[in-house]
């Protein structure tokens, strides 16, 4: 049995990995769900986490990263996940493009499309502007920085009227069971709102993405929706995903 203080510690090290569910915390110590609520309880008393729904983040975990600095990491599997992601949609499509760089991968090939394309993400902007068989709707609203996208009462407002084929969603983190993990609740209530004005859902993230739950608001998916992403066919955490409505897409090559 490993000691208390051992295991807060090996729990610390769990979360700057970016687990953060008491479930799987528990069964990955081998304890029960009331042993890690108590172990987190202790270490918030410490002032080293922060509750929130369902487990904890790093009271002083990393500052969120701007979108230019998300283009420079995982290049490949983001390339990978937008090509395949291109695959699932049809000419005549009208698409919402949420934020994100993984997103922007995937815009980078819908040129030449005949497409209608409703987005808060400003990067997109520039990459389909000149594409005459694309009509661009772009939401208003407030900037968020650091992942250049829209968000706030009248990127909502505006998403209202609109309804959509599909949705192409990003995440900090994708946990089967409780949806999509941002760092804000202006972020999760437009991709909420995204989702519901949309028939189908596609969630892109790579295998980094995957079980994370680094931030505090949490936007739920629907019943069925789609994931594509790069993680291994034989990855334990798939199973879970489709318990929950997922329909996995894996994605290969470049």
């Amino acid at each position: 049995m490993i000691r208390s203080r051992e295991r807060r510690a090996q729990l610390l090290e769990a979360l700057r990995a970016g687990e953060a569910d008491v479930e799987d915390l528990a069964a990955r110590f081998g304890v029960s769900a009331s042993t890690v609520r108590r172990d987190l309880q202790r270490l918030s008393r410490d002032n080293a986490v922060r509750r929130t729904y369902g487990g904890a983040i790093l009271a002083n975990h990393q500052p969120e990263t701007t979108l230019g600095e998300r283009f420079s990491v995982n290049n490949a599997a983001k390339r990978a996940i937008a090509k395949a992601a291109a695959a699932l949609v049809e000419d005549g499509d009208t698409l919402i493009l949420d934020a994100g760089s993984t997103v922007v991968a995937l815009a980078e090939r819908l040129r030449g499309r005949k497409l209608t394309i409703v987005t808060n993400n400003l990067a997109v902007l520039p990459l389909l502007a000149d594409e005459a068989s694309v009509e661009i709707i772009a939401l208003g609203g407030a900037l968020r920085a650091t992942s250049m996208g829209t968000v706030g009462p009248l990127a909502v407002e505006a998403m209202r009227r609109l309804t959509a084929d599909r949705v192409f969603m990003s995440a900090d983190g994708v946990v089967a069971g409780r949806g999509l993990c941002e760092a804000s609740l202006e972020q999760v209530a437009l991709k909420s709102l995204m989702m519901a004005q949309a028939r189908e859902t596609v969630v892109l993230a790579d295998a980094t993405k995957i079980g994370r739950a680094n931030c505090s608001a949490w936007a739920p998916l629907p019943s069925q929706w789609t994931l594509v992403t790069d993680v291994d066919e034989k990855c334990e955490k798939i199973p879970e995903l489709e318990r929950y409505g997922a329909r996995v897409v894996f994605a290969g090559g470049k």
